[in-house]
């Protein structure tokens, strides 16, 4: 269904904030939900299925606790359990879906990089949008934080960026990050009109990115943000305080299936808050 919404349930604590976030979502979008949890690591060895099929219906049935109080809240909810690959499994859920949403038990900076290539892996060969919650108290944050670069996958971003702004009711801070070219060592420093040309340059791809948007979104309160820098590390520190931060992921083909993309899988590596990642 192109209108509903699929997240990756487990019993952790990244997983319950999984669900939250899918809830509020299907909430203001009239959006249904489909809970999955997969039970993984079966080999095929003797007396394997009776085990699987205990740990499946003990799946349903906590899914089915889960999934309760979302439809008293009035959601559409349907739970699956699935035996199989974790990756495989939601990323084939995501054909028919509008967004996946996976948790991640990445607690912030001073925690080391986010664990496991699960997060990644998914976020790469998805066929939706795909929403990574991380262990991260986001209270007292403010703002939905997306990466322009003036690309389609970028315009993408931004429209999805916007209207999570709205729905939250917070500002949209569009950054675009420059990078000079290598300094040659005989070079002492960059000509003033290179950085000039570099930064208004910068400037007018984020200006006429967002023209459309401003008229789409009248009421809706944008900062506009030019930094010079690595683009991955610019966009988390401004997003160490944002409730959500987009960025764009450049198609499906094998290589990106893998690699996602630098930029977002070194965002991925260092989750900041909620990050979506757009195709």
């Amino acid at each position: 269904m192109a209108n509903e919404i699929v997240v990756g349930a487990a019993d952790t604590e990244a997983g319950r904030r999984a669900v939250q976030w899918a809830a509020d979502r299907a909430a203001s979008h009239r959006q249904s939900l489909r809970l999955i949890g997969v039970v993984g690591g079966a080999t095929g060895a003797v007396g394997e299925a009776s085990v699987l099929e205990a740990a499946l219906e003990a799946t349903t049935a906590a899914l089915d606790a889960t999934a309760a109080p979302l439809r008293e809240r009035g959601l559409t909810v349907e739970v699956q359990a699935h035996a199989g690959n974790p990756v495989s499994v939601l990323i084939d859920a995501s054909k028919d879906a509008a967004l996946l949403v996976i948790g991640s038990d990445y607690r912030g900076p001073g925690h080391g990089p986010a664990r496991g290539s699960h997060g990644v892996r998914i976020a790469a060969a998805a066929h939706s949008p795909v929403i990574v919650v991380p262990e991260i108290d986001l209270a007292g944050r403010s703002g939905v934080v997306v990466g322009v670069d003036g690309s389609e996958v970028s315009e993408a971003a931004t429209r999805f960026a916007a209207q999570e702004a709205e729905r939250l009711g917070e500002p949209l801070i569009a950054v675009t990050v420059w990078t000079p070219v290598p300094l040659p060592r005989h070079i002492g420093a960059y000509p003033a009109d290179y950085i000039e040309s570099m930064e208004s340059v910068s400037a007018e791809t984020l200006g006429v990115a967002l023209g459309g948007l401003r008229q789409d979104y009248p009421d809706l309160q944008i900062e506009e943000r030019v930094e010079r820098g690595y683009p991955s590390e610019v966009i988390n520190d401004i997003a160490a305080g944002a409730r959500m931060i987009v960025v764009g992921s450049h198609g499906r083909g094998a290589v990106a299936r893998f690699l996602l993309g630098s930029i977002s899988h070194e965002v991925l590596a260092r989750l900041a808050t909620v990050t979506a990642v757009v195709r």
